[in-house]
Parts: C-alpha cells; structure tokens; sequence
C-alpha cells in the first residue's frame, strides 16, 4: 500500500475509533456513530437525579410546597368536615375546597409546579457550558443523546418523586383529620390526578431545558421560562378574547355568533397547558363536573342534576385534556433534542 493511502487508512480507523468513543459530541454533523447512543444514559440520570435531590434550592422550593400544601389542606379539611355524611367523594375536597384567605391545594399546585419544573431545567444545557464542563462530558463514551434524556428524565423523576410524596402527605393527612379512608374510586382518581400533575410538570421542565439550549445564559432561559409561565397563567385568558373577538366577531342579534366565538375563545385557552390542567383536574377531582363548554337544553334532557359521573365518564371527558399534556411534552422535548443535535458545542 502506498505511503499516502496508509497514512488515509490509519486517520480514517482514528476518526472512527473517536466516533466509537464519544467524540463525535463536539460538532454531532457529518459522524456515523458506532455502539448505542444510550451508552452512559444510566450514568447521566443517576448523576442528575442525586444532584437535584440534594441541591439546596430543590430543598427549599420542597419546603415551600410542603408548607403551603399543608396549610391549604388543613384548611380544607375544617370546612369538609360537616359534609362527611353528606358527600360520597369527600376525600378529594381536600383538593378542591379553599377557606379564605388561603386558595384550594390545587391551585398552589397549578402556581408552584411549573415553578419547580422550570427551577430543574432552566440551566441543564447552559448550566455546563457556564461550568465549561460540557466539553469534558462529550469526551467521554456519552452521546449527545444520552446525555440530553438523561437529563430530561432525571428532572421528570425527581419531579415525580416529590408530587408522589405531597400526594401520599396529602393522603395521610386527610386520612389522619378526617378520620375516614378513601374508598377505592377516590384512590384512582387521586392517582389519575397524580398523573397529570407530572405531565403537566413535564411540560414546564420540556420548556425549560428548550430554552436552556436555545440560549447560553441562564438568567436569560430562567427568564423567558417564568415569562412564558405568566403569560399563560395571567395573561392567556385576555389574549385569547380578544383574538377570539377578531375570528369570530358577536352579532348582537344572531346567538348563534355568541355561541361561535365562546368556542373559538375555549379553543385559544386550551392552547395553555395551565387550562388544560386545570380541565383535568376538575373533572377528575369533582365527578359531577359533566362538560367543560355550553350546555343546551336539550342536552339536559334525561340527565340527573348533582350525581357524580362514574370514573370511566370522567375519563371519556378529560382524555383529549390529557392526551394534549403529554402530546405537548414530547413535540417540545423533540424540539430540545433537535436544537441540542444541532447545536456547536466548542462555540
């Protein structure tokens, strides 16, 4: 073999064998990538879960929900406890019921969830490129890949831990005021409940990791993260009027106009993960709740006014609610894994 050649064969095995290696994570363009790309993912997770759950304002933003979730509870429970007898689904009132000055557990859940899930991914990405340790990770037998969803999941169980042990507190504490247990109806769709809550989080922590890689700052990602958190929770309903007000304007002497922009301004607020949580959770935890939009006469017709749906009806309701959440979850990590392939890591 001729000099040059093997000089070209001997640099071609060299390139491949730093493929092999995990080199190919500098630049990620052009490289066909040898072994698993989920090699070193158990790595990556078990390193950021036990990062997450012993950072200090993990702990502190884990006290704050603990704290309020409690108050908002044993305030619940001292309005619910005359409607023992009265109510069959009075364990999850826990949830739902407020006594002022204080709001329902459900909405400081709706508040303090996406706080907790933008706090574990506003600096996943930006975060090592600020600790110039981002090179020094690649480096090693990690794809991109691995490295990316390690990440997602790490913060979607250590997100899951902690709704699993507010929901088992909540449960515990109810069970230890109220003096009852929950029946077996209330126990799945207080678990059903659970669910959502960590889709809904998911979302939050999908968004926060995009803007972790999209960019390099991370009191820029931490702020558009709340910034796009107030806009839907605050600022969505308002928005959404009035665009429905332009796509379809009310004729004051035609009701059926009325009816087309009412749904036009639902459609708009479903586009917020926070009406759509809020949609689950309502149904979930208030099984008389039969619909979400207008009601027509006719459609009353037969229906017995107060009785709780059975949980399969309630499902049937809530499953587009639900289906969008965790929809929305993966088309936004999809959106973080392609901007991350993409992005040039030695830059």
């Amino acid at each position: 073999m001729p000099p040059e050649m093997q000089i070209k064969a001997e640099a071609e095995k060299g390139w491949a064998r730093s493929v092999k290696d995990g080199f190919d994570g500098f630049t990620g363009r052009g490289t066909v990538r040898e072994g698993s790309p989920w090699t070193g993912l158990g790595a990556v997770v078990e390193r950021e879960f036990n990062d997450n759950l012993t950072s200090v304002r993990m702990r502190l933003l884990q006290a704050l929900v603990f704290v309020t979730g409690f108050a908002a509870a044993y305030a619940a429970i001292g309005q619910i406890k005359d409607t023992v007898g009265e109510d069959p689904f009075v364990f999850l009132k826990i949830f739902t019921v407020s006594k002022e000055p204080l709001p329902s557990f459900l909405a400081f859940l709706g508040f303090l969830i996406p706080i907790v899930s933008i706090t574990l991914g506003f600096d996943a990405v930006n975060g090592e490129f600020g600790r110039r340790t981002m090179s020094r990770i690649l480096a090693q037998p990690i794809y991109r890949d691995a490295l990316l969803v390690g990440k997602f999941i790490a913060g979607l169980a250590t997100l899951s831990v902690f709704l699993v042990a507010l929901w088992l507190f909540m449960m515990g504490l109810g069970i230890l005021l109220i003096g009852l247990p929950p029946s077996g109806e209330e126990i799945a769709r207080s678990l059903l409940f659970l669910l959502a809550a960590i889709a809904y989080g998911g979302v939050w922590l999908a968004i926060a990791i995009l803007f972790s890689i999209v960019f390099r700052s991370t009191a820029t990602s931490a702020l558009a993260s709340l910034s796009l958190w107030l806009l839907f929770a605050v600022f969505w309903p308002m928005i959404g009027a009035m665009i429905a007000g332009v796509i379809s304007p009310i004729d004051p002497f035609d009701p059926r106009t009325q009816i087309a922009a009412f749904e036009t301004q639902q459609a708009l607020e479903r586009l917020s993960p926070n009406t759509l949580f809020a949609e689950t959770a309502m149904a979930l935890l208030n099984p008389s709740t039969r619909t979400f939009g207008l009601v027509m006469m006719s459609q009353l017709q037969g229906m017995v006014r107060g009785a709780p749906l059975p949980l399969s009806q309630s499902l049937l309701l809530i499953w587009p609610q639900l289906a969008c959440l965790i929809a929305g979850l993966l088309v936004l990590f999809t959106m973080a894994y392609v901007a991350f392939q993409r992005q040039e890591v030695r830059a």
